[in-house]
């Protein structure tokens, strides 16, 4: 599938994400990695992501051949062999629920096209396409802007890797609607953007870019004015800049009747509502309050299928008073097995910035990651009246992705 004689490294952390809707599935699943090559690293990360009543089928790259293949897959013992099946070219395939390709896309929109229209005749009903290419523009060539504009019709992710080199981008499409059920299957995705400081602590892409912002203030200031100890100032404000966008790594309740805290804070009120806007439903509707010093990353309440996201204009007032019913918001609308689930994230005094990951037609498991609100805020779920118990009070404390705050009846 190479495009270019000039082969583009695809580091671990590459082929970790190219492989991660792979990875994510619970099984029994079908995967084909088109462009495979001994040498690799996408093979052992979608070696790793098998489970028991996995089937996955190998295409060699112009690179490596069927015997090559072959051998390096009976090298890796018979549960891995008994699982893998080797494919002349793409024709000769099964279609697959996850289809990879493991070398980037560099040539023209045309190739590129031709590339991705042959690849969605080999897809299950619902199944995503994995792909990459090169984020700088002078090296990616036409490929790049081809693939953006593909997540823009059919993007169900798409994921920056900058610890590659080149740097790639990775794009996950689906073409045919997943079912609602589909996402009940599936783990949190992994997000190579979210940087690990620790082991159970990450920091979001946006903390970089802030600590780097306040540094090169710093460093301008101590440059331009050399005499003066003002350069201090954004020195000392990169650390707690970056603090704000932690990422902590949360156990999810295994319990599937459980719905989860979409955010940090504390639980500022519980209604029953109505909103013309998510059909005739009565909702109950739990809103959290995100003070500054919360981690402020949004996940899931519930696994389901994104089916619309939308933005209110509005104002900006204080997250926890009644006037910021009205402020600016986001609402991501979910279908679930049990009906439509709604996550409002509401800008506060202090917030004026609001991240959503998640485009159309995403499926996501419960308590994954899909954005985030910069600094003061707040969170409301909105979930069918009819079908849950709440079971927080307003006063708690929850935390995103791991307190239960409903249960489905």
């Amino acid at each position: 599938m190479s495009q270019s004689p000039a082969p583009v490294e695809v580091g671990e952390r590459a082929a970790r994400t190219l492989t991660a809707e792979l990875a994510r599935h619970s099984g029994p699943k079908t995967a084909l990695v088109v462009g495979a090559d001994a040498g690799s690293a996408v093979l052992p990360a979608a070696f790793d992501a098998l489970l028991p009543g996995d089937r996955l089928t190998l295409v060699p790259a112009e690179t490596s051949s069927v015997l090559d293949l072959r051998d390096h897959v009976e090298s890796q013992g018979a549960w891995i062999a008994e699982r893998v099946t080797i494919a002349g070219s793409p024709e000769e395939a099964d279609p697959a629920d996850v289809v990879i390709v493991a070398e980037p896309l560099t040539g023209g929109a045309t190739a590129t096209r031709t590339v991705i229209d042959g690849l969605t005749k080999l897809l299950a009903d619902g199944g995503v396409l994995s792909v990459a290419a090169v984020a700088l523009p002078g090296l990616a060539g036409e490929a790049g802007a081809e693939l953006d504009r593909q997540s823009a019709l059919f993007g169900a992710g798409t994921d920056l890797v900058l610890r590659n080199r080149p740097p790639l981008r990775v794009h996950r499409l689906r073409f045919t609607p997943a079912s609602a059920a589909l996402a009940g299957r599936l783990a949190p995705a992994y997000r190579p953007s979210s940087v690990p400081m620790t082991r159970t602590m990450h920091l979001d892409s946006n903390g970089v870019a802030a600590a780097g912002i306040a540094l090169g203030l710093a460093a301008l200031a101590r440059v331009t004015r050399p005499k003066s100890k003002l350069w201090w100032l954004p020195a000392l404000a990169a650390a707690p800049a970056a603090a704000f966008f932690r990422d902590p790594e949360r156990d999810i309740p295994e319990d599937a009747s459980a719905i989860v805290a979409a955010a940090d804070g504390k639980v500022l009120s519980i209604e029953r509502i109505r909103d013309d806007r998510f059909g005739d439903t009565e909702f109950l509707r739990i809103a959290v309050f995100l003070s500054v010093l919360d981690v402020h990353i949004n996940r899931t309440p519930v696994a389901g299928r994104v089916t619309d996201y939308f933005v209110t204009d509005g104002g900006f007032a204080a997250a926890m008073k009644p006037e910021a019913e009205h402020n600016v918001a986001a609402y991501t609308v979910l279908d679930t097995a049990r009906g439509t689930v709604v996550v409002a994230q509401r800008t506060g005094l202090i917030a004026r910035r609001i991240v959503q990951r998640a485009p159309v037609g995403a499926v996501l498991a419960r308590g994954e990651r899909f954005g985030l609100i910069r600094f003061g805020s707040r969170t409301d779920v909105y979930l069918p009246a009819s079908e849950v118990e709440p079971l927080v009070g307003v006063g708690d404390r929850v935390s995103g992705g791991a307190s239960i705050i409903a249960r489905w009846l």
